[in-house]
């Protein structure tokens, strides 16, 4: 007969915190995981996986950044993102450019075909926000207080480095 590997309660009740459903880390992570399970049919009309869909999004609101600008508002390192661009300028999607007062840097501008792929995304948000089930409130408020959490974790990761 197996035994049940069921933890015994200490006396010390931080040992409570210890349990897989109260962290947090882990609720953020497993929805994250359920959010690109979702995205995945939906960007693969595109021709796009999600973090080349998040460099769209990112160019659709502004183009003409540079790597590093594109970088710092994705959370990615260049070595990240460089084969991501390299991809999408290889589907047509951007093209990299030097910069003509600096030659050491590169900036991003959407191709015709990249500003129209923007037309084929428009519907992807109102797919997500019917499988969160959540109404637009709800979803912008959750949205804003992630938000918060992300600059707050920053903030205490930067100040432990």
């Amino acid at each position: 007969m197996a035994r049940s590997k069921t933890s015994t309660p200490t006396a010390d009740p931080r040992g409570e915190w210890l349990q897989l459903d109260r962290q947090l880390c882990f609720a953020l992570y497993s929805s994250s995981l359920a959010m690109t399970r979702i995205y995945k049919p939906l960007l693969a009309p595109l021709g796009l996986t999600y973090p080349q869909y998040l460099v769209m999004l990112v160019l659709w609101e502004a183009e003409g950044l540079s790597v590093s600008q594109l970088g710092q508002r994705l959370s990615l390192d260049s070595g990240t993102l460089t084969p991501l661009l390299k991809r999408l300028e290889a589907l047509g999607h951007i093209e990299r450019r030097r910069a003509s007062d600096d030659e050491r840097r590169v900036d991003i501008f959407l191709t015709a075909q990249g500003r129209k792929l923007r037309e084929r995304a428009l519907d992807i948000p109102g797919h997500l926000a019917c499988a969160s089930a959540c109404e637009l409130d709800e979803v912008i408020a959750l949205t804003q207080r992630l938000t918060q959490l992300r600059q707050q974790l920053n903030r205490a990761a930067d100040a432990a480095a």
